[in-house]
């Protein structure tokens, strides 16, 4: 750890408590003509021709487009036809769906709009006043990241932990289940999956407190429960729900029920219409030191594991571990494409994904077999994937024993829940790739005495550098197109910062994504060349998304910035967040609508305040309050990343008064602002002397006041 006021290095903040340090930067493939392969099956479900209904499109999730209106000829006329603001909202991440031409998102802390596409109007807004139902959730959910349109309901899950279901034509609420305990560390950010009557909806909360993983399945139209299946096992002495946690028992150590466990399914859950099952991707431990939860190792089954289940019962079918005894907050949450392909002159039906730890991911979704496993970014804590045992060969030293480690890639992953696409023309998946190490360390960690602490907030049992300030100059992503059946690139292109867009596809053989940097880029599928861009004003992840309503072809995608995200491209983000703009677009060909105006480039300055004498205990004792309850909205350092206001360039902390009302009062509950009621006196002090400190840092280091004059 580094001493107060004495941050030089630049490192960058991989979401919670993980940093890079040094990052080479991605060059540009070679590009050519690329052929695709010739190995594609013909698919054996078609997407809705007309709506965009779930996050990944179709039930495959592939978010292959089946429309051809839009072409690489005539994209040059594709322009903005509607425009809706959205700038009351601190979050606008959440993807879209659409159907009949109306758009559906959520904003905020999960208030849902209904937008007519054609011509900007909001037809109705539902808000499930999370703020009032439970303001603690509020500090660990920051929002939706994406809903679900199913037989005229939209149905979608909320920071606090219920799904609802409402009248999309009216906004009518139709049903509402509590899915968690309300005092747990549970939370809904994910998007639901309906399919044959139900809807299925996990949770989050492994990275805040004592929280064992489920998923639930409960009737479409009623929402009365129908089957849950739980992730990780639970006390041996309560009895197993089932044989699946009964074997899986068998493969954690200690008393592990007490810290939860963790294995929870926040985003990844794929269903298969042909084999009536779904697959879930789960997530990491609770806490993430498996030493601490799991004394004596174990590969701690299902943690970072794709589970297959009987989507009818919710009958354990397979399971496949990606990461076995997980201990640097990996997980298999990203999404899971399903397809056909004809792999070594058999049909073969796969799944793909692309979990965090870095490698592609092919397996037989019958069997759960591992066919093909390669890395598509830099890999240090793995020399490869052993395809005989379907285990990794990890390299020494990377489970921080007795020295810190430094690993590629962190815990932020080198795919996150963003979505890639696949298109079964050109036989290639198109995957946002993120480039971050992390750092893990036992130091400060006594492992026999941890324990999570009542209130919710980071409980990880890692200790890391979370003063260690982000830089522009560190970080990089990329957006690859992988052939699954060759096992390589076809083409590899450079994109700005660290956290980019999800992409989809379409047959005339362009890929979408949005940016961070505001731009909204379409490329040819086959080699990667850029063949149209727009700039949205702001920076953009959410997302985007295509569809059809009388007979035009539409694309939405929504401009704003929050959550993880927005951490982890601190540093990047020089837009300050208030002046973000925060806007669903919607473009089509023909389009002649003004754009917006953009927000302000420039970075917001750290204030001067030549009266405020930083005292360094009170600032350390402050730096842990901070990376406790405030850096994930603040980020890393007090470095924002354009998700909440820079607290180094605000007025508030020079003002006691208006931090015991902004963070204790929580008078800004109902802008996203948690209320930290816990907090006393001498915390908030502390709190003030520590985001002073950050920003005679950056005075001093941009220039400016230096710090001595400030003491």
């Amino acid at each position: 750890m580094c001493s107060i006021g004495s941050v030089k290095k630049a490192y960058h903040f991989v979401l919670s408590v993980v940093f890079i340090m040094v990052l080479s930067g991605c060059d540009e493939a070679e590009k050519g003509a690329y052929q695709g392969s010739s190995q594609v099956v013909p698919q054996h479900s078609a997407a809705n021709t007309y709506n965009w209904p779930g996050i990944g499109l179709d039930s495959d999730e592939t978010r292959f487009v089946r429309l051809n209106q839009i072409t690489p000829d005539n994209i040059d006329q594709l322009g903005l036809v509607s425009s809706f603001d959205l700038s009351a909202y601190p979050h606008v991440v959440s993807a879209p769906v659409a159907a009949n031409g109306i758009i559906y998102f959520s904003a905020g802390l999960s208030v849902i709009h209904a937008v007519e596409a054609a011509s900007g109007k909001l037809l109705w807004k539902y808000d499930p006043e999370v703020a009032n139902n439970n303001p603690d959730k509020i500090r660990i959910g920051w929002g939706s990241r994406g809903i679900t349109y199913a037989n005229g309901k939209i149905l979608w899950g909320t920071t606090d932990g219920r799904l609802l279901a409402i009248n999309a034509e009216t906004g009518a609420l139709l049903w509402s289940q509590m899915t968690v305990e309300p005092d747990d560390a549970r939370s809904i950010t994910g998007p639901p999956r309906v399919f044959d009557g139900k809807v299925i909806i996990g949770h989050g909360g492994a990275d805040y407190g004592p929280v064992r993983g489920y998923v639930t399945a409960y009737d479409e139209n009623t929402g009365e429960q129908l089957w849950r299946f739980y992730t990780v096992p639970g006390n041996p002495a309560d009895g197993f729900e089932n044989s699946a946690m009964e074997m899986a028992a068998k493969t954690w150590a200690g008393e592990w029920w007490k810290y939860g466990g963790g294995g929870t399914v926040w985003n990844a859950m794929t269903y298969d219409k042909e084999l009536d099952r779904i697959y879930l991707g789960t997530g990491n431990g609770s806490p993430w030191n498996q030493k601490i939860r799991s004394p004596g190792g174990g590969d701690n089954l299902f943690l970072c594991s794709i589970v297959a289940v009987d989507a009818s019962t919710g009958e354990y079918i397979w399971h496949y571990q990606i990461n076995p005894g997980e201990t640097w907050d990996y997980n298999a949450a990203t999404e899971m494409i399903l397809a056909d392909l004809k792999l070594a002159g058999k049909d073969r039906k796969v799944l793909m994904q692309v979990p965090k730890n870095g490698f592609f991911y092919v397996l037989d979704r019958v069997t759960g077999e591992l066919i093909s496993a390669d890395p598509v970014a830099k890999v240090t804590w793995a020399e490869k994937i052993d395809l005989e045992t379907g285990r990794p060969v990890e390299n020494p030293g990377m489970r921080f024993e007795t020295e810190d480690t430094f690993m590629w890639p962190g815990g932020f992953g080198a795919h996150t829940w963003l979505p890639m696409s696949f298109s079964p023309k050109t036989g290639l998946v198109y995957v946002p790739i993120i480039e971050l190490p992390g750092f893990y360390t036992q130091k400060g960690i006594n492992l026999k005495t941890w324990k999570a602490t009542e209130k919710i907030q980071m409980n990880t049992g890692v200790g890391s550098a979370f003063e260690m300030e982000p830089s522009d100059k560190v970080g990089s992503s990329h957006l690859l197109a992988w052939d699954p059946v060759k096992k390589q690139a076809a083409w590899d292109v450079p994109t700005p910062a660290i956290v980019n867009g999800a992409t989809f596809v379409t047959e005339t053989d362009l890929v979408f994504q949005n940016q961070v940097d505001g731009r909204f880029v379409a490329r040819n599928a086959l080699t990667g060349d850029e063949v149209w861009s727009v700039d949205l004003g702001g920076p953009s992840v959410a997302p985007a998304i295509s569809f059809m309503a009388d007979g035009k072809q539409y694309i939405a995608v929504t401009v704003g910035l929050g959550g993880p995200p927005a951490n982890a491209n601190a540093g990047f983000i020089r837009m300050p967040s208030r002046e973000q703009p925060k806007r669903l677009m919607v473009f089509a060909l023909g389009g002649q609508l003004e754009m917006p105006h953009t927000g302000s480039t420039q970075s917001p300055e750290p204030l001067a305040a030549s009266n405020f004498v930083v005292d360094d205990k009170k600032a350390l004792a402050g730096r842990d309050i901070f990376n406790a309850v405030c850096f994930l909205c603040h980020g890393p350092a007090a470095v924002s990343g354009g998700g909440a206001p820079d607290l180094r360039a605000s007025g508030v902390p020079l003002s006691f008064e208006a931090m015991v009302s902004i963070t204790r009062d929580g008078v800004l509950k109902e802008r996203g602002m948690p209320q930290f009621y816990e907090l006393s006196d001498e915390d908030i002090v502390s709190l003030q002397h520590y985001i002073r400190m950050r920003a005679n840092e950056a005075l001093t280091k941009d220039g400016g006041v230096e710090a001595s004059e400030e003491k």
